[in-house]
């Protein structure tokens, strides 16, 4: 199931901005939601690692499903048969979905208007239209805005956008369009969470 609710209460239960945007700074409101909210500050070492999983998940506005498939599958799956690190493959299955990918090249604030923008089919893929924001991209994919958005206000004050991008994937404003360079590399993009806690966190589960 997929959180629809209020995503400032998200950020306060996880004691942090989850999505970088102004709009989700917790700012006074330091206390978890709920009732019994000042009493939640303390856990076992399970619900440590709880927390550490839900804020990576949460991060990238992902079910549980989806989130638990990519970590103990897909991502495991991948690293024995390309002999990197689980952690590291991980780290590299999130950052590939073509939602993140939309969002570091600075299209879009968050990455729940990044998901929204390719649900709505705004978005080519290899010139074909493409709404399944879960996609995984690889080096040589090209994602293209579709022409009759190129002129929309949406679009024209995020292609003057001054956002660091990631060096495995390159940007033309002009063009409104993205190219997938390479697979994502360590020590450009910073987790808000420890990959490997929420590895073990899947192994007690």
């Amino acid at each position: 199931m997929r959180y629809t609710w209020a995503k400032l209460r998200l950020c306060r239960r996880e004691w942090k901005n989850l999505f970088g945007s102004a709009k989700y700074s917790l700012g006074q409101k330091v206390v978890a939601p709920g009732q019994h909210g000042s009493n939640m500050q303390r856990y076992s070492e399970y619900g440590k690692l709880l927390r550490n999983k839900q804020v990576l998940k949460r991060s990238y506005m992902m079910s549980e499903k989806q989130f638990a498939k990519i970590i103990k599958e897909t991502a495991s799956k991948y690293a024995k048969n390309h002999n990197i690190g689980h952690d590291f493959a991980v780290f590299q299955f999130l950052e590939r979905r073509m939602d993140v990918i939309v969002l570091r090249a600075g299209f879009a604030q968050t990455i729940m208007q990044a998901r929204q923008m390719v649900v709505h089919g705004h978005f080519l893929l290899n010139g074909a239209k493409h709404n399944v924001p879960s996609t995984f991209l690889k080096p040589g994919d090209k994602i293209e805005l579709r022409d009759k958005l190129k002129k929309s206000a949406l679009y024209n004050s995020s292609s003057k956008s001054p956002a660091k991008v990631p060096s495995w994937i390159k940007v033309d404003r002009n063009a409104y369009a993205i190219e997938v360079l390479n697979f994502p590399q360590k020590g450009e993009i910073e987790l808000p969470a420890d990959v490997l806690k929420v590895i073990e966190f899947y192994a007690r589960a």
